[in-house]
């Protein structure tokens, strides 16, 4: 199989990933059904609203991912994601058919989106390290990146879907069939060979010192520090398309529910570009990873400027190209350095670093809207990426040095040192 998509030889990664393709664009099918509902049926038109729902939806990332994180590496990633899954459809067929009784109000609306957000903290890691355990260490950074691609596959489908769906049979319908596609990840963990899982050596059950041992893990650590600031930024300022895309549909363009479905999945397609091109890659580098910070920032000045709604839509394929690439580096950097006995703690760290500024970065985001217009709500992530990549840039030219020790002996195999200061991530065992 070709480079592109090694990672789908394994028989394992391959029923996971049909069923998370599936699953992936009811996702997204639900957030433009949510978003909708919010904008036009439980509000008139409220952006704050909007930034409250989300930020709700990630706020349990902050909470209850590095639990979640210790939860991943204690006990088998597979079974928990079987009970998270569950939760996620459950609580997607709860809010579509609150819908569709017609007594949906926004303070629901909230309930829904905060429990949501719990199952998708418990998920979140177990799923992110899991990848490890389905392939081998040489197509990680493959699966990470199929992984990404199968997720903008679904924003490409989902949003145009949704918007479809929507104008013919209204929201509830659309929030249902949402709540089923969570039976396809279920599913695919079920039918895997759990004998071809390569699980942690050992697991020694819950405890404050195993959720520690990771945030002391990545203390010693400034490369996965300064990755981690770069994901903050990024996430918390950058990756708010969810509330801008609405608001420059219907305010500045005076759109409707289908070409605000639209924007979804035209940016899909920059970042499933993107995410197929980071595929190919062995492994990303710093220069990719803040190159591509660099240009999400000078891309999004000009979707902010577009003075039209074509133009805007166009200027989203090459903003979904360099945000995916920001995205899929910084996750491929962490997941390819860290050991395999705190990968889940980790990632969760890292999740939460990422999502958790989004109950930050929403609500600002929404005020930011309405006080001074939607245009703004872009150039919050122009500024504070561009000054992120170039602070960044300047950290890594002062401090990119690296020394490596290679340490040999007849018990164990080479081992890679390196000082502690910023590097190229490496893996710190070779084999």
């Amino acid at each position: 199989m070709s480079g592109m998509f090694s990672a789908l030889s394994v028989r394992n990664y391959r029923v996971y990933a049909a069923g998370a393709l599936i699953s992936n664009t009811g996702t997204w099918m639900g957030r433009v059904a949510q978003d909708w509902v919010v904008l036009t049926e439980l509000t008139d038109n409220s952006a704050s609203a909007l930034g409250i729902v989300t930020g709700l939806q990630f706020l349990p990332i902050v909470l209850l991912t590095p639990l979640a994180g210790a939860l991943s590496d204690a006990f088998p990633k597979r079974k928990v994601m079987l009970v998270s899954q569950s939760m996620m459809a459950l609580f997607a067929l709860v809010m579509g058919l609150w819908v569709l009784h017609g007594s949906m109000e926004l303070w629901h609306m909230y309930v829904l989106a905060f429990l949501s957000g719990c199952a998708a903290a418990v998920d979140g890691p177990a799923r992110q390290a899991f990848v490890s355990e389905m392939v081998p260490p040489e197509r990680l950074t493959n699966a990470v990146g199929l992984n990404s691609a199968s997720f903008h596959s679904g924003r490409l489908i989902g949003p145009a879907t949704a918007g479809l769906l929507i104008a013919a049979f209204g929201t509830g319908p659309t929030l249902v069939i949402n709540s089923f596609t969570f039976v396809a990840v279920i599913v695919a963990l079920l039918a895997m060979d759990v004998r071809q899982l390569a699980p942690p050596p050992d697991r020694t059950g819950m405890g404050r010192a195993k959720i520690s041992e990771g945030v002391a893990y990545v203390a010693r650590r400034p490369d996965i520090i300064l990755i981690m600031i770069v994901a903050f930024m990024h996430g918390t300022f950058g990756m708010n398309f969810q509330i801008t895309n609405a608001l420059m549909a219907t305010e500045i363009y005076g759109k409707g529910v289908e070409e605000y479905g639209v924007t979804g999945s035209v940016m899909a397609i920059g970042s499933l570009a993107g995410a197929l091109l980071a595929a190919r890659r062995d492994r990303p580098r710093w220069r990719l990873l803040l190159g591509s910070l660099g240009l999400f920032a000078i891309f999004s000045f000009f979707l902010a400027m577009a003075p039209s709604f074509t133009v805007y839509t166009l200027l989203l394929v090459p903003t979904g190209l360099t945000a995916l690439t920001v995205m899929v580096s910084a996750n491929a950097m962490v997941q390819l350095s860290v050991d395999q006995a705190v990968r889940g703690r980790v990632m969760a760290l890292y999740m939460a670093v990422f999502f958790g500024g989004t109950p930050i970065g929403s609500p600002i985001i929404g005020w930011v809207g309405e006080t001074f217009g939607a245009r703004w709500t872009i150039l919050i992530a122009t500024i504070a990426c561009g000054i992120t990549a170039v602070a960044a840039i300047i950290y890594v030219m002062r401090h990119d040095n690296l020394r490596l020790r290679v340490r040999a002996s007849w018990a164990r195999p080479l081992y890679l040192e390196r000082d502690p200061v910023l590097t190229e991530p490496i893996p710190e065992k070779v084999t």
